[in-house]
């Protein structure tokens, strides 16, 4: 793997959020950029919330590319930029930050990254019929970005919890800005769940239920599963979730969560530099 070379045109991108240690994306982003043979380095920043006002200053200041937003900063970042792209604004969260001339510029990619896996194994999106499972983050971002895509209609099941009324004031929102027709369902209810599936065309698990070490969990049923649905899953861990596994088994096209992560990467590439991404590279270097 290639090794950046620092100098002193060398250009900086971070990652703010708190905690940041454990994250991979400073080895990630710095491997890309050096594969790609661009003087750029990527690199962590322990922020809170109330330090993200100086630190977007800062970053503005000191000639920062842009950086990344991770918890529990995104839903706070936005009043600190100069600017927001339609997506970020209707999501109320911010996790991709680009610097030009001075001024930052919010985009969120988490959506965006879900949406373009799909349609990087064939999936149609405009006129598209989702059922989608889960609005926390990753969901609602999923539901504003198919929503904003034009999709025809998305029917969502979210857990009937103390966060229920945020759920169907945000899915009221987003409906109505985008004049989409969006149906909010609980969760519990497998049958409803079923009606709606086998009359979608896309199926998606924005929950973490599959996720390693629980890799049997799996909400969607088999019999949920039918010829022409498009299956997604946002979990990478394990790459084949049962869901996933069944919906291959099945011979429907299926959509892993890595996917998702990789072009949620590659996004922020572009937006920061132009640069498109080798997501291959980064993928056998990483996650093989």
């Amino acid at each position: 793997m290639n090794q950046p070379n620092i100098t002193g045109h060398t250009k900086l991108i971070g990652l703010l959020g708190h905690p940041v240690d454990h994250s991979m994306s400073p080895a990630m982003h710095t491997a890309s950029y050096a594969h790609m043979g661009e003087d750029i380095v990527y690199l962590s920043f322990d922020v809170e919330p109330e330090g993200l006002e100086a630190a977007v200053e800062g970053m503005k200041i000191m000639g920062f590319v842009g950086a990344n937003v991770t918890m529990p900063c995104k839903t706070f970042v936005g009043q600190y930029l100069d600017e927001l792209t339609p997506a970020a604004e209707l999501m109320g969260a911010v996790n991709t930050v680009a610097i030009r001339d001075g001024k930052a510029i919010g985009h969120n990619t988490d959506g965006a990254g879900f949406v373009k896996n799909l349609e990087n194994n064939g999936v149609a999106i405009e006129g598209a019929h989702v059922t989608l499972i889960g609005c926390g983050g990753a969901g609602s971002a999923i539901m504003t970005q198919l929503a904003l895509d034009k999709v025809a209609h998305i029917d969502v099941f979210n857990a009937k919890d103390q966060f229920w009324n945020a759920t169907m004031a945000r899915v009221a929102t987003v409906a109505e800005k985008t004049n989409t027709p969006i149906d909010l369902h609980d969760l519990a209810d497998l049958e409803d769940m079923k009606s709606c599936a086998l009359k979608s065309t896309i199926l998606i698990n924005a929950t973490p239920v599959g996720m390693a070490p629980n890799t049997e969990g799996c909400i969607p049923t088999e019999d949920m599963l039918h010829e022409g649905l498009a299956v997604g899953d946002t979990v990478y861990n394990p790459r084949e979730t049962k869901l996933i596994k069944m919906a291959k088994d099945k011979g429907l096209v299926a959509c892993g969560g890595l996917g998702m992560l990789l072009q949620q990467a590659a996004l922020g590439e572009e937006f920061w530099t132009g640069s498109k991404m080798d997501t291959k590279f980064i993928e056998d270097s990483f996650y093989n």
